[in-house]
């Protein structure tokens, strides 16, 4: 699970898009590389996350980095603005 991008269903974070950087347990470490960066993960239940399969970010040798993160974030932002604007369309 680590490396793939996930979005909160519940909490003050709810809809915020994060990756998970690491698992402990029941639990996982998330970061979007602002606010929540690698230093300072947001650690939150299992069950309050849904995974977005599609996107997974590559673990360098050194492990995460904050610019790599919101990076792909930005670019799963930017991706999902385009498919729902085209789904209006129609």
């Amino acid at each position: 699970m680590t490396g793939l991008l996930a979005t909160s269903k519940a909490g003050h974070d709810k809809d915020s898009v994060y990756v998970i950087i690491k698992e402990e347990g029941e639990y996982v470490c998330l970061a979007d590389g602002e606010g929540r960066t690698v230093e300072k993960p947001k650690r939150k239940n299992k069950k309050h996350i849904q995974l977005i399969k599609k996107k997974r970010l590559p673990e360098s040798a050194g492990g995460f980095n904050n610019i790599d993160i919101k990076r792909i974030i930005k670019e799963y932002q930017k991706e999902r603005k385009e498919s729902e604007e085209r789904n209006v369309k129609g």
